[in-house]
């Protein structure tokens, strides 16, 4: 036997291939419509946002995961993957002697200069965006095309649809509720009208007050909010900086969500990381929602 062929022997009994197998090339299209080609299904994924990496695992893909960033803890499997940094930035160095197969991003989230980086190093970038609670299930099954979990990632996706559409049938006739949801404090950060939680919003019956602002993420003024005069205010974020979030607002004893004390803490995490969890915690939002309509409408303030 050559020292060659005996070098290419062993290569594919280390990969547990039979001997002439070859791994077929795969090409998939991303949540952006890019598209991806990798030599092989992937068996070495990075990926970059909480959101991403609970899509993975949900699309059956969660044991190639082999790096993830901060606060990706949901499933309880992903708190074992090891962090290489958070959303906004990640260690490099690290990724590199990881030497992944593909990094999921989240366009939307990540920083685009480091994204820019990852592509320059060579790595292939996979763009995993959800812009709607529809896009949900969708995106999933494009994960499973990715990952060779297609089946998988089928039924998970066919699962959310159906918890989707129970959602919006329940809460589909609910009196409109004006809402300014606060996402930080100084400045005042919201979402604009084409960030997934604008959906959100819209499943529950209630309206975003900056519906026209096309920025995701958006800075606004107190001016601004006081002149839009929400029906409700809904803190996103732990509860000890939520209070004091929402405290502020009570300078303002004439906005009609002062009046109708509807200055609500929602410390739900799940719904700002984007990812299947969103479900849940959408139910939950539209709970707090419901009882600041019934107090909005005992004032007559829905308009």
């Amino acid at each position: 036997m050559s020292r060659l062929y005996g070098a290419s022997f062993l290569a594919f009994l280390s990969l547990g291939l039979p001997l002439g197998a070859v791994a077929a090339p795969l090409t998939v299209i991303d949540d952006t419509h890019e598209r991806v080609q990798l030599a092989a299904p992937p068996e070495r994924i990075v990926s970059l946002a909480p959101g991403t990496t609970e899509m993975l695992f949900l699309a059956g893909a969660g044991n190639h995961v082999i790096a993830t960033v901060d606060f990706s803890d949901d499933p309880p499997a992903a708190r074992a993957v090891p962090r290489i940094g958070d959303s906004n930035a990640i260690d490099l160095e690290r990724l590199i002697l990881l030497h992944p197969d593909v990094v999921v991003v989240w366009p939307g989230g990540n920083n685009p200069a480091q994204i820019a980086q990852i592509a320059a190093l060579g790595f292939p970038l996979y763009r995993q965006q959800l812009d709607s609670l529809a896009d949900l299930g969708p995106s999933l099954r494009r994960l499973g095309m990715l990952a060779g979990t297609r089946a998988g990632a089928d039924a998970a996706a066919e699962r959310l649809e159906r918890q989707l559409a129970d959602l919006r049938r329940e809460f589909a006739s609910r009196a409109r509720v004006r809402v300014l949801l606060q996402v930080w404090d100084h400045p005042i950060y919201t979402i604009g009208g084409k960030q997934l939680l604008s959906d959100a919003l819209r499943l529950c019956g209630a309206e975003n007050i900056f519906d026209d602002l096309s920025v995701p993420g958006p800075a606004v003024t107190l001016e601004a909010v006081v002149a839009r005069d929400p029906a409700a205010i809904v803190a996103a974020a732990p509860a000890s900086s939520a209070r004091e979030w929402l405290s502020d607002w009570r300078r303002f004893p004439h906005l009609r969500a002062v009046r109708a004390d509807n200055l609500i803490v929602f410390e739900d995490l799940r719904l700002t990381r984007l990812g299947p969890s969103i479900l849940p915690a959408t139910r939950a939002l539209c709970g707090v929602i419901e009882q600041a309509r019934v107090r909005a409408q005992s004032l007559k303030l829905l308009n």
